[in-house]
């Protein structure tokens, strides 16, 4: 029970890595306020934590509008009463298209999820956890976050944007007790991958030298780290989580 008495916010909870982190938080014991734009699946998921045992609410937002941002926090506080944690995790991948060819509302739309859904976040949260003294937040960028990527410039802009963001918050809030991490996956096998081919998703395969790709689960695990007492002083750092990846 690493997480008895904290209180999560977390971002693109239905799916993903935002599911087996909202699951996992759970099982050790937080209180998990869960946002996602899919209601029917972010409802089952808090009926699937209640039903362990766990405490969970769910709010239907969308992180690239801020006043939903701030309604999370706010609603997550009137629920389980103040706040501890949070992951922001909401993203999108957006077109594969390269730079001369994406189209602009693309580029502005995963921008706005990725990028500035991370800083609306951040906005509402931090305040929130001053007033605790103390909190922890976890932004979820990608390998993509340090290294370039073809036919993915919007993704990969929003996630160095993300690392950068990260790193500055930590400047800024360390002292006050409030962590600030970013963290990094490779490629990870959730609804994210969906769309891609059966022979893309093989030369992905190939790129990690662990020769497969990883579950949401593990990078959960790394989250519940950067969550608990156990990372204290972890603040202000990019933890890639990817399989050997950036070690080419």
């Amino acid at each position: 029970m690493e997480l008895k008495g904290k209180v999560a916010l977390i971002t693109g909870a239905a799916s993903g890595i935002g599911e087996s982190t909202a699951l996992l938080f759970a099982k050790e014991g937080a209180k998990v306020f869960l946002t996602d734009i899919n209601e029917k699946d972010g409802k089952a998921l808090v009926e699937k934590i209640e039903a362990s045992g766990g405490e969970a609410a769910f709010l239907k937002a969308d992180t690239s509008q801020p006043e939903d941002s701030e309604k999370s926090v706010a609603e997550a506080i009137k629920k389980f009463g103040k706040l501890d944690i949070a992951v922001n995790n909401a993203g999108i991948g957006g077109p594969q298209k390269p730079v001369g060819e994406y189209e602009i509302d693309a580029w502005d739309k995963v921008i706005s999820i990725n990028l500035s859904g991370v800083f609306y976040g951040m906005r509402y949260q931090i305040p929130a956890m001053l007033k605790n003294g103390s909190g922890s937040i976890i932004n979820v960028a990608s390998i993509l976050g340090s290294v370039g990527f073809a036919n993915s410039a919007a993704y990969v802009a929003a996630k160095h944007g993300v690392v950068g963001l990260t790193k500055s918050a930590a400047l800024e809030y360390s002292a006050k007790g409030i962590r600030v991490n970013s963290v990094g996956p490779a490629f990870i096998k959730t609804p994210l991958l969906k769309g891609l081919d059966e022979e893309l998703l093989s030369q992905l395969v190939n790129v990690h030298p662990i020769g497969r790709l990883g579950g949401a689960d593990e990078v959960a695990q790394l989250f519940v780290w950067l969550a608990s007492e156990r990372a204290s002083f972890a603040t202000g750092a990019y933890y890639p989580i990817d399989g050997g990846y950036l070690a080419q």
